[in-house]
């Protein structure tokens, strides 16, 4: 694929968005590159083919295809070619909360991130040569979008550390998923039964549901029975709060009303008057 890239220009208003994007592109051959004042803007690198050295803080990291690295403001780094091609995609972005939405989506700086050949982020350099060639506006929320959707990208689909992405997280734990679907309503669904499904042991499940969720299996099939218990709430405003209870896996209402309290702020009867 030939070389393409785009500069945006930054006003007032870009400044004041959550994220905007300052550019965008692909060097066919990346030549060699040394910031002693590193960057002014978040910055993505990644190779396409062939494989380079990346160097920031004193360490030096290689990327070979389909590896890249996220690096923050101003850092001091160089990278060059290790091969005698080295293409390489790029995205700079900047805006009033790059720190909070990269720190809240967890997105490590200076390490390399890799992906699968199957994923999204496999083509993003032709998703964006498509976009530059017809013109898309990048500017304002168009552009945080597009910011936007690439780190969720990373997200979904980047490892670290040999760490499995996010993606195969949640595909590993789909027969859990399907499980709670089918059986929230059963009051023995537990820890041990949801370990058993996928053959292995309740503490390697409660991290498998950690690293993709924050919170351990019992916590998300809680959740789940509440999530199910106001749609029953609502589309049968008759049925008595005991027999709602009963539905979505709890054998003492008292322990239903106290959990629905603790995640929603109120008891299933407020919750009812809020949509009668």
């Amino acid at each position: 694929m030939s070389s393409y890239g785009r500069q945006f220009v930054t006003t007032e208003l870009d400044k004041r968005l959550p994220l905007h994007l300052t550019s965008v592109g692909l060097s066919e051959h990346q030549y060699p590159i040394n910031r002693e004042d590193g960057f002014p803007s978040f910055h993505w690198l990644h190779t396409v083919s062939g494989s380079g050295s990346f160097t920031a803080n004193g360490a030096t990291m290689r990327l070979g295809p389909n590896q890249g690295i996220l690096l923050k403001p101003d850092v001091p780094h160089s990278y060059h070619a290790d091969t005698p091609v080295w293409s390489t995609w790029f995205l700079t972005f900047d805006g009033a909360l790059g720190n909070p939405i990269t720190a809240s989506l967890d997105l490590q700086h200076m390490k390399p991130i890799r992906w699968e050949e199957d994923t999204p982020l496999a083509a993003v350099h032709e998703h964006y040569a498509e976009k530059c060639r017809y013109s898309f506006d990048f500017a304002g929320i168009n552009g945080s979008l597009e910011v936007y959707t690439f780190l969720t990208l990373l997200k979904q689909y980047g490892q670290v550390s040999g760490e499995p992405s996010l993606s195969k997280g949640h595909e590993r734990l789909t027969p859990i998923y399907l499980l709670i679907e089918e059986e929230f309503g059963d009051p023995n669904l537990g820890l041990d039964r949801m370990a058993a499904e996928l053959r292995i042991s309740s503490q390697h499940l409660n991290t498998l549901f950690r690293k993709s969720w924050g919170v351990s299996p019992y916590q998300y099939l809680l959740q789940f029975r509440i999530q199910k218990s106001k749609e029953l709430l609502i589309s049968q405003p008759d049925r008595p709060v005991k027999t709602v209870a009963e539905a979505v896996g709890f054998q003492d209402d008292s322990h239903f009303v106290r959990t629905f309290r603790a995640l929603t702020g109120m008891t299933p009867v407020q919750f009812r008057r809020q949509y009668s």
